[in-house]
């Protein structure tokens, strides 16, 4: 979903002194670029996940644009790719030093990329900085509202020591977003709440409530907090993770490190740790975001033509209308007469699907056989 966040309407930050426009000096971003890349099959394969993709048009990726914002907070920015994405990255982000890339052996759940990206920053830097975790797939154009929500949420967090989450102001009663429910503020002076309770993805109907309470936002996954901050919530809370960020820490060569790793069990770190913490903070963003999970999400954010038609490659269309057809190939598709559908060809495969069906498309991409 493509929101605004309600701060757009007038809300300040400035009582809590931070310089929208400055680099936070000591700040650090780590950027999450994995993923298997299934719910935008045939566009987005596990061997060229969507994070890597343009998108609307644009001239650099998900994944590049994403690292062009993280340099507007700060010029420590470390990526974190499964290690068959490695030379994608490198490609992609050519001006990214070789010690700043953390590869994950293999896709083994957020939290054990936040244990590995610790313990690595754990040993090069103050242990006090604190730590922007992002997502490389997440699609957002309000540099300037995104920037200032991370400077923010990295002030406080740097400030009460706390985990500082991001959450994002909802504007329809999704049901594929886990949901976080606003405490109290923090102080009189600020915008920034106590977290109350972290809620799975609801029905429809719980989620009407939700967004009538504007009580919740939505858990984008983004979390701020120091190595120090982290570590002391994991030993409280998360010993499981403690253990693989001590693992991981004390690891000494590659092979060891990989073989580690890709012993730990799949987990996110929401589960691993987040939602067992009791003391969290958050900021509610005040940026546009949209998570790119389906096609449907995709076609929010083309660039249409008169008939609402997302239109790209050797396409002849008739009688089409609010559809969304990709040809990458060489050979024509031509579509009669059928609205408000997916047909996409590539390399990879053929998809067609009604767009509001296109919430199927990973689960299905899963079952076909595997390339490679």
């Amino acid at each position: 979903m493509l929101v605004k966040s309600f701060f757009t309407l007038g809300i300040n930050y400035n009582m809590l002194s931070v310089d929208r426009f400055a680099i936070i000096e000591g700040m650090i971003v780590v950027i999450i670029a994995g993923g298997s890349g299934t719910r935008l099959w045939p566009l987005s394969t596990p061997s060229y996940p969507k994070q890597l993709l343009k998108v609307n048009g644009e001239s650099r990726s998900l994944l590049q644009n994403t690292f062009d914002r993280a340099k507007r907070l700060t010029e420590t920015v470390y990526v974190m790719p499964e290690s068959r994405l490695v030379e994608h990255v490198k490609e992609q982000l050519p001006e990214l030093p070789e010690d700043r890339l953390i590869v994950e052996p293999a896709l083994r759940g957020t939290a054990s990329c936040v244990a590995a990206a610790l313990a690595l920053i754990g040993k090069n830097h103050d242990q006090t900085e604190p730590i922007a975790f992002l997502w490389a797939d997440h699609y957002i154009r309000d540099v300037q509202g995104f920037a200032h929500s991370f400077r923010v949420a990295a002030d406080v967090s740097a400030r009460e020591k706390r985990i500082v989450l991001v959450g994002i102001e909802p504007d329809t009663p999704a049901t594929g977003f886990g949901y976080i429910e606003k405490g109290e503020l923090l102080d009189e002076q600020s915008f920034v709440f106590n977290v109350q309770a972290f809620k799975e993805k609801p029905t429809y109907d719980v989620a009407r409530q939700y967004l009538k309470s504007g009580n919740y936002l939505w858990n984008a996954g983004y979390a701020v907090g120091s190595v120090e901050t982290f570590t002391k919530s994991m030993q409280a809370h998360g010993p499981d993770l403690y253990d693989k960020f001590i693992q991981l820490q004390q690891a000494s060569s590659s092979e060891e490190y990989a073989r580690i790793y890709e012993g730990f069990e799949s987990v996110a770190i929401e589960y691993a740790l987040t939602e067992k913490v009791p003391d969290l903070l958050m900021v509610p963003a005040s940026f546009d975001w949209l998570d790119l999970g389906s096609f449907g999400d995709l076609y929010k954010v083309a660039d249409l033509d008169e008939q609402g038609n997302d239109v790209q490659g050797m396409v002849e269309l008739e009688g089409v209308n609010n559809s969304l057809v990709h040809n990458q190939e060489d050979k024509p598709v031509v579509v009669i007469g059928l609205d408000n559908i997916t047909v996409v060809n590539t390399p990879d495969g053929i998809l067609v699907v009604p767009k509001d069906l296109s919430q199927k498309v990973g689960e299905v991409s899963k079952r076909l056989p595997k390339k490679g």
